[in-house]
């Protein structure tokens, strides 16, 4: 009896090991299997030696499978959705720039799903109408840019999380579906489309809708007509010839009364700013820190002369902040409404001002433009995934403030300012220049937390997606703490691809795509612009689609040996450190190509700059020059070659 217990036992115990730790592997492996990879070598790290979690394109959280990110490797043929139900903790797909086809993918067998990325593939069929029922969790369906026919299925218009959806660039034609809710974000353009655009979705830009001919109504300009109500031609014409000039009339009127309304309202809102300055009201035009440094970003907002007193009076008395972090004092937004505030500068999202509370803290609010878009639920679901990022290179949001027509962040104050002011403003701020191992200490750092948000933001193809470095702020030991990161899912599309650093990529200018390696480039431009001390918006073109940009000037110059006109050269030198410079420039270049698939990634180019690094410890000599220097930094040091360093001393607020 007790050998049958025994056996029984074992039994059930390898059948609960395997499901809970083979299951994984057996079904990658199978999955794998059914796949016909073009490039060789793609998933060779798919086997049993490895954890399924170590494997290229797998996404884990706490040791399950939650994610599969199998991109640019020329995948061929169709999927096998169905090796994929022993994956219990999947919720995320992405088979972006491959060369997929075949039957559409039985997708709403993995019910749990919460985003779909199909994107560029060679899928040429109908996709049934039942395609996604019971896909309850599903928030994101992305089809763009395929080869898709026939009706939209209607189980798409009935997701009930349904929050993004682009079948952009396909050959979609009937109706557009009644969707059950509002979506954040969607693209029903380049396709055969016909009939009237849902009232639902009637507030969208109309570029959404561009490229179908037989669409109508709101947002497009065609009207759409019953032909029941449909007027012979001659009596139509003859009828607009006889009001046309009522109407006339009517517009220059309508005209000139909103003219007058206008006035009226700009002239008492001006004399009312005049009057009262309430704080955080002010007019978010320029510091005057940027008059000072004689800088203007280039993304500025425009000014205007409107108050923000209504808009703060009513937060007052219906508002409380919601705190992400626990290691701060508590406050109220009336504590900052009533403290002195002061603007340090108004970026392309709005402005930040500076307030020192009655504890004697110093608090920066950013107020955002561009949000209006974004639902409560999705709102707060991004600040609370931001709010548990820690990391030393990263600026924490500590609180933020959610209203439909009112975003605030609130962070720490920042002494030493932005590597913006400290690169290009030094000068008419009358402080020295950061020199050449302080800005390898900087874009060290910068790849470092640029690192962290790609292991701890999967779910974004760019986790920062706004990098530049009037982003990037020092504090009191030079250290980088990255900014504005995160937004992308918060930002209104068309607002993101006007504003936003990633939309300026090569891969957007070219594909309009933005992948995991767009991020890199941001990195890239960044170094590039902290060896040679240029913006990099000194190289735009008028015309976007130019890819004249800081990399292709460098590449223009650079011969492969050092080039006294490349590097800035109030960086200065310490020994033997031409080389290094070298070194990190090629670093740069790197994370610059314009060809993707030869970009390095994140973790190989913070791998490069570790080991120039490591080499750098390794030589005693610029260590004990260094180390001199370092006790000085109050002071101006000669190294041994005689060069002037200049060391920061003085501190301010960057750029924002």
């Amino acid at each position: 009896m007790e050998f049958t217990s025994l056996i029984f036992f074992s039994i059930v115990s390898f059948f609960f090991v395997s499901a809970h730790g083979l299951s994984e592997t057996e079904s990658l492996l199978k999955f794998k299997k059914s796949l016909i990879i073009g490039r060789a070598g793609a998933l060779e790290s798919w086997d049993r030696k490895n954890p399924p979690c170590k494997w290229i394109g797998v996404l884990c959280h706490n040791g399950y499978v939650w994610g599969l990110r199998l991109e640019n490797i020329e995948l061929l043929g169709s999927l096998d959705i169905e090796a994929l139900m022993g994956l219990k903790s999947l919720r995320s797909l992405s088979f972006m720039n491959n060369k997929l086809k075949g039957p559409f993918p039985e997708f709403k067998k993995l019910g749990a799903l919460k985003s779909i990325y199909l994107s560029n593939n060679q899928y040429d069929v109908k996709i049934p109408r039942d395609a996604f029922e019971g896909m309850g969790w599903l928030k994101k369906l992305y089809l763009e840019q395929n080869k898709f026919s026939g009706e939209i299925p209607m189980s798409v218009a009935t997701i009930p999380k349904l929050l993004e959806f682009r079948i952009d660039g396909n050959r979609f034609t009937g109706q557009i579906p009644e969707f059950t809710h509002e979506l954040n974000m969607s693209n029903f353009s380049n396709n055969a489309l016909s009939g009237p655009i849902p009232k639902i979705l009637s507030r969208m830009d109309q570029k959404m809708f561009e490229g179908n001919k037989g669409l109508c109504g709101k947002p497009l300009d065609s009207e759409c007509y019953s032909p029941y109500n449909i007027s012979p031609e001659h009596k139509a014409s003859s009828k607009k010839k006889s009001s046309k000039f009522f109407y006339i009339v009517a517009a220059v009127v309508a005209a000139l009364l909103a003219i007058l309304i206008i006035l009226g309202i700009i002239i008492m809102l001006c004399r009312r700013k005049r009057n009262k300055q309430p704080l955080l009201s002010q007019e978010p035009g320029p510091s005057s820190l940027q008059k000072r440094a004689g800088i203007q970003e280039g993304d500025k907002g425009q000014s205007s002369c409107h108050s923000l007193k209504p808009t703060t009076k009513r937060m007052t008395h219906t508002t409380k902040l919601s705190f992400l972090r626990d290691d701060k004092g508590k406050f109220e937004l009336q504590d900052l409404l009533k403290a002195s505030a002061e603007i340090l500068g108004s970026g392309c999202f709005g402005a930040s001002y500076k307030t020192v509370l009655s504890s004697g803290s110093m608090m920066v609010v950013k107020r955002f433009k561009h949000m209006n878009t974004v639902g409560t639920e999705e709102f707060q679901e991004n600040m609370k995934r931001l709010g548990r990022l820690r990391h030393g290179n990263l600026l924490p949001i500590v609180a933020y403030y959610y209203k439909k027509e009112e975003k605030l962040f609130v962070c720490d104050f920042v002494e030493k300012g932005s590597l913006a002011a400290h690169l290009h403003g030094h000068k008419s701020l009358g402080q020295p220049s950061l020199d050449w191992p302080t800005r390898f200490n900087i874009v060290k750092g910068v790849g470092r937390g640029l690192l962290y948000l790609h292991q701890n933001l999967p779910s974004l193809m760019a986790p920062h997606g706004h990098l530049k470095s009037s982003n990037v702020l020092l504090n009191e030991n030079y250290e980088p703490l990255l900014t504005d990161y995160g937004l992308i899912p918060m930002i209104d599309e068309e607002s993101a691809q006007e504003l936003m650093v990633a939309y300026k990529s090569p891969e957007y200018l070219k594909h309009s795509r933005v992948t995991k390696k767009t991020d890199v480039w941001g990195l890239g431009i960044l170094i590039l612009e902290t060896l040679t001390g240029k913006l990099p918006e000194c190289f735009q073109q008028a015309d976007k689609k130019s890819e004249h940009d800081m990399a292709s000037w460098v590449n223009s110059i650079f011969q492969g040996e050092w080039t006294q006109e490349l590097f800035d050269q109030e960086m200065g030198k310490t020994n033997n450190s031409e080389a290094e410079i070298l070194k990190l420039l090629r670093i740069g270049l790197s994370c610059c190509e314009v060809d993707v698939e030869k970009r390095l990634d994140i973790r190989e180019a913070v791998e490069k700059m570790e080991d120039l690094m490591k080499e750098r410890e390794g030589d005693d000599d610029f260590y004990s020059t260094y180390a001199s220097e370092a006790d000085g930094r109050s002071s101006r040091g000669v190294s041994s070659e005689g060069i002037n360093f200049s060391w920061n001393d003085s501190s301010h607020q960057g750029i924002k």
